[in-house]
């Protein structure tokens, strides 16, 4: 059987819910095409779930294309702008990731939460939501309803963030270079993060949008040795059944990941533009659509909706410990 004929029908019904998610994704950014996505999938899910000739490609779209997508975001990283931009929020960057991933390790030991579930909560609020998740889930071999239910979360706190972090930003009185830095460290996703910068220059005419991003990019760089020790923790618990595999430890997906933004970072430093990158930046966020319409189309909305409320918890209060950890570390180096 070819590959077209194996694969063709899912690939085709992702694609489809894709592309009306892109345009919706665009219209509405604080919600973003992947959630769409996801969404779409899940309502469809009831009325497609019986036809099995979808499998296969709902499959190959949910694992393979999303570990291409991960490969091509490296292309939207130079590290050394990222570094020489973004070093002065390093300390507060370190930090509220630190303290994220420590709260959802304790909260799963106490709470007894799915150990995979807590992790993409945590990487998703800490690192850079959706594409932290995508990165993550291939690595610890997430199931399509642990990434469906973390990606919601996230998307909850999304929503919450661009709503009201230009108020509290006003109310607190801060800058706008403190604003920016707290809406790239204290909002998950790179769209929500555009969306909350884009509010407050609105309201204050001014330009936080570009250094908003910028640390933002800065947290992204951290998918890289967390996703490492992951597949490293990932092949100590499996060592016993399968024996030590190098890609288990280091899985290509994410070597490719490395090298791309290494590529990037030299290409630019020899004069070549930034924008030489964007159509492969693009086919990365369309890819990891994709990948989250597979994965909306393989989960029950209903199920998922009934075991969801500890990643609720879990992801309010990872959310409320970044914005106290931003915001007490800005006050520490003296920015806020």
């Amino acid at each position: 059987m070819s590959f077209l004929s194996k694969n063709g029908a899912g690939i085709f019904a992702c694609l489809l819910i894709s592309i009306v998610s892109w345009y919706l994704g665009g219209f509405f950014p604080v919600i973003g095409a992947p959630v769409f996505a996801i969404f779409i999938g899940m309502l469809l899910h009831p009325f497609l779930s019986s036809y099995k000739q979808l499998d296969a490609g709902l499959t190959f779209s949910s694992k393979k294309l999303l570990q291409y997508a991960v490969v091509l975001l490296g292309f939207g990283l130079n590290i050394s702008q990222v570094f020489a931009v973004g070093q002065s929020s390093l300390p507060v960057i370190l930090s509220t990731i630190s303290i994220a991933l420590i709260i959802a390790y304790l909260f799963q030991r106490f709470f007894a939460l799915d150990t995979k579930l807590a992790t993409l909560v945590g990487v998703g609020s800490s690192i850079c939501g959706g594409s932290a998740i995508a990165a993550t889930a291939p690595v610890i071999h997430a199931k399509e309803k642990e990434v469906a239910q973390s990606i919601s979360v996230i998307f909850f706190f999304n929503v919450l963030a661009a709503l009201i972090f230009p108020t509290l930003g006003t109310w607190l009185h801060l800058s706008n270079d403190g604003f920016a830095l707290f809406a790239g460290t204290a909002v998950n996703d790179t769209s929500s993060v555009t969306a909350t910068a884009s509010a407050w220059d609105s309201l204050y005419q001014s330009n936080t949008l570009e250094s908003a991003t910028i640390v933002k990019l800065t947290r992204t760089l951290a998918i890289i040795p967390i996703t490492l020790f992951l597949s490293y923790w990932q092949s100590r618990e499996q060592k016993n059944k399968q024996g030590f595999q190098l890609k288990k430890v280091f899985p290509l997906f994410i070597l490719y990941f490395i090298l791309a933004s290494l590529l990037t970072t030299l290409l630019t430093s020899l004069g070549v533009s930034s924008s030489f990158f964007t159509p492969l930046k693009q086919l990365s966020k369309f890819l990891i659509i994709m990948a989250m319409s597979a994965i909306g189309l393989k989960t029950n909305l209903v199920a998922m909706v009934k075991s969801s409320g500890k990643s609720i918890i879990l992801g309010a209060i990872c959310w409320i410990a970044i914005i106290l950890t931003s915001l007490g570390m800005q006050t520490l180096i003296g920015i806020f």
